[in-house]
């Protein structure tokens, strides 16, 4: 099998900061600067050690998330469907509009009405794209995406943050309704693409979304599946990795999602992630793979 998220884009964490919480992760926890620096490194290191390209670039100084690369743009071939972020991070389209292109990407905007949030929102499965929407990214900006790179979505949706009166939240910085799988990244996982008419294996967790869309997870003949734990979803961000499809770089808190990869064959490595996840972002977020 060919390698799958054979080359990513890293950003940095010079810049990352947790002073504005524009999703339901963060604390009152200090941030320890240098301790994310670190993490991040030994993240990139690791995807190395798999044999994964990474494309290293500069965080934009002015937005405290840009080491969440993943949310920059979603990119196929030379092609990549720019992003359009939450209010804290509207630095970064511009900032990965410049880069991509200096990368000879071609960048295509979706309509500025709708919000995008690039591959944390959809993710690729041979053909298929796997799109959460109602936190971060529209359906229509899916959609969008979705034609301009010749994918067929699979439109789903994750449950919200409730208050104590089972409300949903909104969240105070973004204005935009907010969830602990805001992204769909945090929620699923594609673990093995689909190759020479052979099912591919996708992670997911089930109480992560709506009955709606756990049914169409469940009716989806084209992946073998493992279940993620609500546990090991939220606490451990186990769904937030990255895989070549031989190797999964993934959460160390998350044992029974390990075991069960290695159980299909797959070897584990387990970077310690701390500082990162204080963003509400982990493995998966800092790293936009060119697929």
């Amino acid at each position: 099998m060919g390698l799958f998220n054979q080359t990513v884009l890293m950003s940095d964490a010079i810049h990352f900061s947790t002073k504005r919480p524009i999703n339901p992760y963060y604390s009152d926890d200090p941030l320890e600067q240098k301790g994310a620096i670190r993490e991040h490194e030994a993240i990139a290191a690791m995807f190395e050690s798999t044999g994964i390209k990474v494309v290293r670039v500069p965080s934009p100084p002015s937005s405290q998330d840009g080491v969440y690369a993943a949310n920059w743009a979603l990119v196929r071939g030379n092609t990549a469907i720019l992003a359009r972020l939450p209010n804290v991070r509207k630095a970064e389209e511009a900032h990965a509009e410049k880069i991509l292109t200096d990368l000879g990407k071609k960048v295509i905007k979706v309509p500025k009405k709708y919000r995008f949030s690039g591959q944390g929102d959809a993710l690729p499965y041979g053909n298929y794209l796997f799109c959460g929407t109602g936190y971060r990214a529209d359906i229509e900006a899916q959609a969008f995406a979705a034609e301009q790179l010749g994918y067929t979505r699979i439109q789903l949706q994750t449950v919200p943050e409730l208050d104590s009166k089972k409300h949903p939240v909104v969240n105070k910085i973004s204005g935009w309704p907010d969830s602990f799988f805001y992204d769909i990244d945090l929620a699923l996982a594609v673990i093995r693409p689909p190759e020479n008419g052979k099912k591919g294996l996708i992670a997911y967790c089930p109480e992560a979304f709506t009955p709606e869309s756990q049914a169409l997870l469940t009716e989806f003949k084209e992946a073998e599946k493992v279940h993620i734990s609500i546990e090991e979803a939220t606490i451990g961000f186990a769904a937030n990795l990255v895989s070549t499809g031989e190797t999964v770089v993934m959460s160390d808190k998350a044992p029974k999602l390990a075991t069960a990869l290695k159980q299909r064959g797959l070897t584990i490595l387990t970077p310690h992630i701390k500082e990162l996840a204080k963003g509400g972002g982990y493995i998966r977020c800092t790293s936009l793979s060119f697929n």
